[in-house]
């Protein structure tokens, strides 16, 4: 699996942004599909994911009801739309593929390149 993650960009506090994440393969429908982010100095963390067979979300505490993951198995694509994001959202966002992995762990097989979002305040 290929994946390459776009959307990203420099956006106001309190603002919106949508990253996207397309995915090569014919059996993109079977994978766990996982968003994480890795800021400056900092360790990569978990964001959001959502599973392969029925759907299921899961969410970091700190973007609890602001980012909202979503996938479209027709379109090979996975989707992050992040609101009223925050200075500390500042981060690379990477979005994964597995399809065994537990949905919030940080063992993914198959890793995008990375897409830049800043927040400013």
């Amino acid at each position: 699996v290929q994946l390459q993650a776009s959307g990203g960009g420099l956006v106001q506090a309190g603002g919106s942004l949508r990253l996207s994440c397309a995915a090569s393969g014919r059996t993109f429908s079977s994978y766990n599909m996982g968003w994480f982010r890795q800021a400056p100095g900092k360790e990569r963390e978990f964001v959001a994911a959502i599973t392969w067979s029925v759907g299921s979300t899961y969410y970091a505490d700190s973007v609890k009801g602001r980012f909202t993951v979503s996938r479209d198995n027709a379109k090979n694509t996975v989707y992050l739309q992040m609101n009223s994001l925050k200075p500390e959202d500042t981060a690379v966002y990477y979005c994964a593929a597995d399809q065994y992995t537990l949905p919030q762990a940080n063992e993914y097989v198959y890793w995008g390149q990375g897409t830049q979002v800043t927040v400013s305040s």
